[in-house]
């Protein structure tokens, strides 16, 4: 079984695929100060009485647990063959940017994703500590793209700084116009970053032609989907997917 990672700032998602499918997935917390061995611990317990790990692949936008995760492979799994996204690893995707080694990994990974399974040019909006919008050519190539702070971070900010406003349930209100100080959290949040989303989409669209596909994945994005009219496509598995893809190439 091939063992996927996709450590982000604020969760980390495993997932293990048999072949090209995605038999079982799980969402953790992501503690940049755990070590190899507590990271190692906490999947023995998700992987305990499972199959054999035959292949791993990473992709890491937290330099701290990057460096522990490396330890780990090296001292519990040495013979399991790991592929880590980074500079140097072979993805198939150009990267058109200024300076492509700041890319992050994740952005490249689900990159090759949105491509191999929707062609472009596309999209991929990943709703996770920021918002980002990563934009694929019809050649495969990932061409840039725009970032935004995310929702939940966004709602913490605003209650930090102002007195009467404070953290609200993120689901739907009644109706766009709230009648009460959580309705109108919820409705700028959702339907606000909603239509940020959609109107970043339209811009991208205006400058590369038409898309074949806006792709939603990421923790946050069931809160959007169904209140945005240009996302086309949910994929919660895209990043894995991706992972899956890179290590296929490598290994």
């Amino acid at each position: 079984m091939l063992l996927t990672i996709d450590v982000g700032n604020t969760n980390t998602v495993l997932g293990l695929f048999e072949g090209k499918d995605l038999s079982r997935s799980w969402r953790i917390k992501t503690d940049a100060h755990s070590t190899a061995d507590e990271i190692m611990l906490t999947f023995r317990g998700l992987l305990a009485d499972g199959p054999e790990i035959s292949g791993i692949a990473l992709c890491s936008t937290v330099p701290a647990v990057l460096r522990e995760m490396r330890t780990m492979f090296a001292d519990y799994w040495p013979d399991v063959p790991a592929i880590i996204v980074e500079p140097g690893t072979k993805t198939g995707v150009p990267i058109l940017t200024d300076n492509p080694r700041e890319v992050g990994a994740d952005r490249i990974v689900n990159t090759l994703a949105a491509h191999h399974y929707f062609g472009g040019p596309c999209v991929v909006v990943d709703f996770g500590t920021s918002t980002n919008l990563d934009v694929v050519s019809a050649k495969g190539e990932f061409l840039g793209g725009a970032l935004a702070p995310g929702i939940e971070i966004s709602l913490d900010a605003l209650a930090a700084r102002a007195a009467q406003l404070r953290k609200v349930e993120l689901v739907l209100p009644r109706s766009v116009i709230g009648k009460n100080t959580v309705e109108a959290l919820q409705s700028g949040a959702l339907y606000g970053f909603a239509g940020q989303v959609d109107g970043l989409v339209d811009r991208i669209e205006a400058e590369i032609g038409e898309l074949t596909a806006v792709i939603a994945t990421g923790g946050l994005a069931p809160l959007v989907v169904d209140v945005s009219s240009r996302i086309t496509d949910h994929v919660p598995e895209l990043t894995l997917q991706g992972l899956r893809l890179v290590y296929d190439k490598n290994v």
